[in-house]
C-alpha cells in the first residue's frame, strides 16, 4: 500500500499499465523458464537438484569450503528451516558434513565433502554452458551491459527493504 506524502491515508494503487504488465509478465516468465531448463539439466545430468547446487556452489566459493548455517541461509536467501532439512538431506548423500564450531559452541559449520567436491566439479562445466547458451549468448555486449545497469538498480531500490510496499 503506498501513501502520499501529506497524509498517512492509503492512496489508490498504482495499477500496471498495458506495457507495463505485459513486460512484467514477460520478465516473470523468462525467469521461470530459465529457472525450470537449468533445474531439469542440472538433475538429468548430474543427479543433484538446483538446490544441491547452490549450496555447494556457496561452499566452494568460502576458504576452506566451510560455512556457518546463518551465513549460509542469508546467501542463499532461504528460510532456517528449508536449509536444514535441505542440509540433513545433503549430508545422507555424502555431499556435505556438519562440524561443530570449536571456537563457539553456539554454532556449527557446513562443510562440503569431497563427494560434494567431486559431484559440483563435474556438474559445473554443463551447467555454465547452458547458463551461456540461455542467458548470455542470445545477447549482445551492450544489452548485457544494459541488463547490468538495470539489475543492480533493482538490487539497490530492494536494499534494506524488508516490506515490498513500503514507501521509499
Amino acid at each position: 500500500m503506498t501513501t502520499s506524502p501529506e497524509a498517512s491515508t492509503p492512496t489508490e494503487p498504482r495499477w500496471l499499465s498495458p506495457e507495463e504488465q505485459r513486460i512484467w509478465r514477460t520478465f516473470l516468465r523468462m525467469q521461470k523458464e530459465l529457472d525450470a531448463q537449468l533445474s531439469r539439466q542440472m538433475q538429468t545430468e548430474s543427479d543433484l537438484s538446483i538446490a544441491d547446487f547452490s549450496v555447494l556452489v556457496a561452499l566452494t566459493d568460502v576458504p576452506e569450503g566451510q560455512a556457518r548455517v546463518l551465513e549460509l541461509a542469508r546467501e542463499l536467501q532461504w528460510e532456517k528451516s528449508r536449509l536444514s532439512h535441505h542440509l540433513s538431506r545433503m549430508v545422507k548423500r555424502g555431499l556435505i558434513a556438519r562440524a561443530e564450531c570449536e571456537s563457539d559452541g553456539r554454532g556449527s559449520f557446513v562443510v562440503i565433502t569431497d563427494a560434494g567436491r567431486q559431484a559440483i566439479q563435474a556438474a559445473a562445466p554443463r551447467h555454465v554452458e547452458l547458463v551461456r547458451k540461455l542467458f548470455f549468448d542470445p545477447l549482445s555486449p551492450a544489452q548485457l551491459g544494459r541488463l547490468d545497469e538495470i539489475a543492480v538498480r533493482i538490487l539497490e531500490a530492494m536494499e534494506g527493504c524488508p516490506d515490498a510496499l513500503s514507501d521509499s
